[in-house]
């Protein structure tokens, strides 16, 4: 179980697939840099960056699915340890933001569900919804992605949304690419979720 938690009131939570940008993500709200392992799994911790003046922290949990070089026993750990982790803290979270590399996404979501397995990435998305934690999805690398609208609505037809994904781009669905700086429309949600809790004075914290 992860240990060493700051003593926060609220937190924003990234959770996602190892490689799929989280890390990217969270310097880009921060404006810091947060450590990497040299390679995928090897981080166990959570990274947390928090503010002394509020009580308030973003969290970027340890990637979870396939992992090159990393056991399978070493994968499940680490996601029996996120999923605690979101259910001990459930109440503090004010959003969670889930990863998902655009370009790769939908295909490894129908490789799982052609072999008969519930895709990571939807069973995480539905195990936020059921503790009712307010969920964006980050579909990030999109610099990488044809069609846009086409591969965003699938996505959206893969988590149970409806499409079409515009519907959802305040709130649920938020295409980026990270890497470019290029994070607004999580942003947008972000605060649409902040004020939903009511706590616009974290609102500084997640704009640019």
């Amino acid at each position: 179980m992860f240990e060493g938690r700051p003593d926060r009131d609220d937190e924003i939570v990234l959770v996602g697939r190892s490689n799929v940008g989280k890390s990217t993500i969270m310097r880009e709200l921060t404006g810091h840099s947060v450590p990497t392992g040299q390679k995928p799994g090897v981080t166990r911790e959570p990274n947390h960056f928090d503010w002394s003046g509020q009580s308030f922290m973003f969290t970027d949990l340890p990637g979870f699915g396939f992992m090159s070089g990393v056991e399978g026993e070493h994968r499940e750990a680490i996601q029996t340890d996120i999923v605690r982790y979101i259910e001990d803290n459930a109440d503090s979270i004010l959003a969670a933001v889930l990863v998902v590399d655009g370009k790769s996404v939908i295909d490894i979501i129908d490789r799982h569900s052609d072999r008969g397995e519930i895709p990571h990435d939807v069973e995480m998305y539905h195990f936020l919804e059921e503790l009712g934690v307010p969920t964006v999805v980050a579909v990030n690398k999109m610099d990488k992605v044809d069609d846009k609208d086409e591969r965003l609505n699938d996505l959206c037809d893969r988590l149970g949304l409806f499409p079409p994904w515009q519907q959802w781009d305040d709130e649920v669905i938020a295409p980026i690419t990270a890497k470019a700086g290029r994070i607004d429309s999580l942003r947008t949600a972000l605060q649409h979720h902040i004020r939903a809790a009511k706590r616009d004075e974290l609102l500084q914290f997640v704009t640019a």
